[in-house]
Parts: structure tokens; sequence; C-alpha cells
């Protein structure tokens, strides 16, 4: 009995040995398995934070630098510092953007969104600044402490600076290291718990290890492939993520409605961050972006659908004269108003699927896609053009704006978004040559007529220097003794290749381009300069000069400052000089225009209203607008003898102007009789080529002189 005994003790001893190892050695392994997973779960949660965190990081500062770089283009190159301050202050005050720097082609601080901006103008000498001036597209640089985005600024192919966003890593790492911790010393305290349970449970161990199994995978396992799944979408750029409602009260619940508040944030933050990337921050209406991916999708759809689309490219006249004169703030209440006025104005004429967005400054773009489109287009610029020709009431100010409209039809004139777009801004810009306030369709030609104004505007650059410009002497008699008392300085252009290049052609082009402000001041100087060499008249008078003096010209920069130099580097008298303002240029603001004139007053000079009639309104104005003369417009003269509207009309003028002390000069008279009648209505002065045509100085001199010689 007992080797039975001993043996059957031996082998439970055995059996329970074994048992004890073969237990021993599954709790190893279970525990050694726990210890890898836990520590793969740590890693695999931490990648998966880090990851998140990071490109969410990148993405916020890329979509950020090209919304402000897209938003910065016309501040920075009408160099509007205002603006870009604004612009950048709004872009810092988001959470992790440490700082923001607009900066010039040559790396120079233009803005940091500080009020004084201390280092204006100061080269950019950061570790990373080097390649965020060479950079030619967006640019993302890393640092410890910072992820730099950078995006260079372009007007066409003309780079005019750049912006970077410096976002910050140090409450996202701390954040991030934190988060970390956490779902480590969680995943601990869930496995020393395990462990508990596994040494109450070993009599069991079979069973318990199918159910902990099947628990591990409900309560780890398909938890944590929910987040890897989550975070994987997020990291493709789909952020809206069903947020699970975990009741779940233990750390991993406590993961999961983490990361789901998480996702949302990061929702969030990304659905405003497209707004303020396909949105105009001024008006809040859809943006050059936004339009431009909406013109695509349209124009793919119009393709396969053989369907017709209509463009409206709208720019607003005269606005820039808003800013200039009344201030930006003024002038975006004033875009404020046009904005609605354009909205209703869509909303009745366009069709309910019109797309009405703002380009930038005053230019507005519609699209129509339903109907029949050129019909529809048709309608709503004439809608617009009256409209928008209804005065603005801008801080307790009437003010007149109009705006041109050039039409465009898909695929009639063009088959991509791009040339689309060119085809409506070059419509645009011949309904402004066409006098404004109007609308143009787009026609082939128009591609050659903007190209040969081009060509012109580029060979007028300059054509001063080269000695091409020149100015002519237009004489004006005095009617009652036809004595010489003065002329008017007309300025000619004798191009090499061209030849002779009439007023009416390049005086528009510079007036459009702008080369009026630099090729005007020259004109007075030498007029000025010229004018103080000139010898007395045959009574002994000295003769004035009349230089003609651009909208352009009042309204921006110093004319004042600019006519009391002249005088002072020339000696000319400031009463032999005259200032001719056309009509236009001074009525529908009177108050503007008499503070300006009441300025050049103060320099001495005198100030007449030329082609004097065309204005409509002129002569309930002349009693508001301080001048000294007016010039009766010659399309009143050439009929003076056919024409007895024309007739009666300049003998009210000349009547009016005399009872306030206005001079009356006519311009244009070729025949006796239209000079005769002139004379015997009062009218003062008088030019034309019945008269005398346009002379050089040294002719005029000679004239001068003969005519002294005479007397």
């Amino acid at each position: 009995m007992n080797p039975l005994r001993l043996g059957l003790q031996a082998r439970f001893l055995l059996g329970l040995t074994t048992a004890l190892l073969v237990v021993g050695a599954i709790v190893v392994l279970m525990l050694a398995r726990q210890t890898a997973m836990q520590r793969e779960l740590t890693q695999l949660s931490g990648s998966v934070i880090h990851d998140l965190f990071e490109r969410s990081v990148r993405k916020q500062g890329e979509s950020l630098t090209r919304a402000l770089a897209d938003a910065l283009v016309n501040p920075l190159y009408y160099s509007d510092l205002e603006a870009i301050g604004a612009l950048v202050r709004n872009t810092a005050s988001q959470q992790l953007v440490d700082y923001v720097l607009v900066y010039d082609p040559a790396g120079r601080l233009i803005h940091d969104g500080s009020l004084d901006v201390a280092d204006y103008g100061r080269q950019m000498q950061d570790p990373l600044a080097a390649a965020v001036v060479a950079a030619d597209a967006l640019t993302v640089q890393d640092s410890a402490a910072i992820v730099d985005v950078a995006m260079p600024v372009f007007i066409g192919n003309q780079r005019i600076g750049g912006v970077r966003v410096g976002m910050g890593l140090g409450k996202l790492r701390t954040q991030e290291i934190e988060a970390i911790e956490q779902v480590g010393g969680r995943l601990d305290e869930l496995g020393k718990r395990h462990l508990g349970w596994l040494a109450l449970m070993l009599a069991a161990l079979v069973g318990f290890g199918a159910v902990f199994g099947l628990y591990v995978q409900h309560m780890l396992v398909r938890p944590i492939r929910w987040l890897a799944s989550a975070a994987r979408r997020i990291e493709s750029g789909d952020y809206d993520v069903e947020r699970r409602d975990s009741r779940r009260r233990d750390e991993v619940g406590e993961l999961v409605r983490a990361f789901g508040r998480m996702s949302e944030s990061i929702a969030r933050h990304d659905r405003e961050v497209r707004h303020m990337a396909y949105t105009d921050a001024l008006t809040g209406l859809t943006n050059r972006l936004a339009f431009r991916e909406a013109l695509d999708h349209r124009m793919m759809a119009a393709r396969v659908s053989g369907q017709r689309l209509a463009l409206l490219f709208t720019d607003i006249d005269e606005f820039k004269r808003v800013n200039d004169t009344l201030g930006h703030e003024a002038g975006d209440e004033a875009l404020l108003q046009v904005a609605q006025r354009i909205t209703v104005a869509v909303q009745g004429a366009g069709g309910d699927d019109a797309l009405l967005a703002r380009f930038g400054g005053d230019e507005f773009v519609i699209l129509i896609s339903q109907g029949d489109v050129a019909v529809a287009a048709m309608q709503l610029a004439e809608l617009l053009v009256a409209e928008l020709g209804r005065p603005l009431l801008v801080q307790g100010r009437e003010i007149f704006l109009g705006t041109s409209i050039g039409i465009t039809l898909f695929p009639d004139d063009a088959v991509d978004a791009t040339a689309l777009l060119k085809n409506g801004d070059i419509a645009m810009y011949q309904a402004k040559l066409a006098g404004k306030n109007c609308y143009r369709y787009y026609s082939r030609a128009m591609d050659h007529a903007v190209e040969r104004r081009l060509h012109m505007e580029q060979e007028l650059r300059g054509a001063w220097d080269r000695g091409e410009l020149h100015l002519m002497y237009q004489p004006i008699f005095r009617t009652r003794d036809r004595c010489l008392v003065g002329v008017e300085a007309l300025l000619r252009w004798q191009h090499p290749a061209l030849g002779t290049i009439p007023p009416s052609v390049f005086i528009d082009v510079a007036e459009q381009s702008g080369l009026i402000e630099s090729i005007g001041p020259r004109v007075l100087r030498a007029a000025c300069m010229e004018a103080r060499r000139w010898p007395v008249n045959s009574v002994g008078e000295e003769l004035f000069v009349s230089v003609n003096v651009s909208p352009r010209q009042l309204r921006s920069g110093d004319l004042a400052g600019e006519v009391a130099n002249c005088l002072r580097d020339s000696g000319l008298p400031a009463s032999r000089l005259h200032l001719e303002l056309t009509e236009t240029a001074v009525i529908g603001d009177e108050m503007l225009a008499a503070s300006l004139l009441d300025k050049l007053h103060r320099t001495g000079v005198k100030v007449w209203l030329d082609d004097f009639g065309t204005g409509f309104s002129g002569l309930s104005h002349l009693r508001q607008v301080p001048v000294d003369g007016v010039k009766i417009d010659k399309s009143f003269v050439a009929d003076l003898q056919h024409d007895a509207d024309d007739l009666a009309l300049t003998t009210a003028i000349i009547a009016m102007a005399h009872a306030l002390g206005i001079t009356v000069v006519a311009e244009g008279i070729e025949q006796q009789v239209q000079f005769d009648l002139l004379c015997q209505r009062g009218c003062d002065l008088a030019q034309g080529y019945w008269l005398s045509h346009p002379l050089a100085s040294a002719d005029l001199v000679q004239l001068l002189v003969r005519h002294g010689s005479r007397s």
C-alpha cells in the first residue's frame, strides 16, 4: 500500500507540481503578454496622440498662412500698413500662434502685429529666415519649439512679399506628454487590477481566460481600434469623426471621451479656419479662393450637361477716391452698402443658383448658371448699373460711385476658369474705357485692344525721360482787343515708331494706369520754367500759362504743395499760373472740392473749370465751388450759329459767370462768326485754330516779339 500510496502521492505531487508549473508558466506568459500588450498600447496611444497633435498644428498653420497670404495681396500691393496690421493681429490671436511676420521680397520686416512695429524694415536674422526668403511656395520648417509656416505673396508673377506664422509647440508638447503619461498610468493601474483577478480565479483559468479574452476585446481592443481608426480619419483630413458616447467610468472610457472632445475641438477649429479661408472678412461674401473652386466644379458640370454659364466681373468706379478722401473706414462702410445692394440685385435677377463673391478691393464677381444665362446676365447688369448709380450715404455724406461690369459666357468665350475670369476682367476694363457706370460683353477684339493698350502704357513709361513728350502752347486772346494774354499748355507725344499719338489716346492711358501722377507734375514744372522766360505782350502785360490738372492729381498727393514748389523753383509769379480742372473732377463732392480749391487759391494761382457745360449740373454748382474762370466746351461753340439751344446755353453761362465775378473763356473757335457771336455776348477770352494753332515755346516768343515790335 505504501509504494502505491507513495506512487499516487508522487503522481499527485508530480501532477500538482506540473499543474503549478503549467499554471505558473501560463501566469508568467499571460503577465508577459499583458506587459507587452500594455507597452504596445502605450506606444500606439502615444504615437497616435503625437501624430494627431503635430499634424493638427501643421494643418492649422498651413491653413492660417494660406488664408493670410491671400488676404494680404491687396494691402501689400498698396502698402496699407493699417490693413496689414489688422490681418496680422487677427491671425496672431489664434490659440497656438506665437508670432505672425509680414516681410517684403528682400526679407525685411513690414509688420509683426505690434502697434509701433519697432523692427519695421529690419532684415529677419533668425535661423529659419534664409529658407523663408528664398522659398517660392508654402514652406514649413520645424524647430524644437516652433513650427514655422511661410508663404510668399504674389500679384501675377511679381513677388511682393510674404508672411510667416509661427505655431508654438511648447504647450502642445506639454499636453502631449501629459496625455501619454496619463494613458500609461491608467494602463498600469488596469494591468494591476487584471493581475488581481487572475490570482483569484486560477481554478477557472481556462474559462476565465476565454472570458478575459472577450473582456479585453470589448474593454480595450475595440476602443483602441476606434481611437486608431478615428486618428487615421483625422490624419486624412476628415475631422467629422462621430463621437462615441462611452458610459464607462474607467481610464479607457475617459480616454475615449477625451479623444471625442478633442476631435470635436479639431473639427470646430477646422470649420473656423475654412470659414476664414473661404469667406471675405469684411462683407461675409464668398472670397476669391472659394469662388474659384466653385467655378471649377460648375464648369465641369456644365461641360457634362451642355449648359452655359455667365460671369459678371464688377468693379466699383471711383472707389479709390473714397479711401483717399474720406479714409478707409468710410471705404469699408461704402463697400458694405455696395455689397448689400449687389446681394439684393443678385437675389432678384440672378436666379436661385447664382454665386456672388468679393475678389478683394472693389471687385465683385457673379456667376449665373440657370436658365438663359445671357439674358439673365444682361438684366442683372442693367439692374446693378441702376442700383449702384444711386448715391450712397457714408458718414452723413452722399457719394456717387457707379460700377463698370464685364460680361463673358462659357463656353462661348472661354473653356477654362482662368480664361473666363480674364475675359470678364477685360470686358470690365472696356466698360471703364467706355465712360464707366455701364456694362460691356467680352469679344475677341477686346484681347487685341487690351494688348495695344498695354503696349502703349509700356511705351509711355519713360517717354518723358526719352524726350518723346513735349509741350505746345495754345494762345488765348482777349476778345475786346484781340490781344494775346495767355496760353494753354498742351502735352504732345511724338513716338519714334508710332509717330504722333493723339492726346485723346495717351492721356486716357496715363489716367487709367496712374502714370498721370508722375507726368502731371513734370508738365506743370516745365510750363512754369518756360513761361518765366517769355517776354511781355504788345501792351506790356505778362502772359499767363494755363496747365491742365487731372482728377487723380487733384485727389492724390499734395497738389497745392507741388504748385508752391514749382512757383518757387521757377520764379514764376503765382498770378501767371492758371490750373484747369474738368467739371466732372469737382462736381459730386462740393465740400471736398471747395477745400482742395481753397488750398490752391492760397498759393496765389487761379483755377478754371475746363469743358464747362458738359456736366449738366455745372450751373447750379458754380456758387458752391470757388473757381476764377470757366471754359465753355467746344461742343457748344461749334454750333453757335446753327443751334439756338447752344447759343442760349452759352449766353446763360456767360451771364451767370459774370454775375458771380467769374471769367469766361471760349475754346474751339474755328470761324469768325463764332468769335463775333461770343464777343457780342461779352465772352472775355477765346482760343481756337481760327485765332492761332498751338505753338512751340520758341515760336510763341517770336510771335510776342513781332507783336511787340508792331506796337
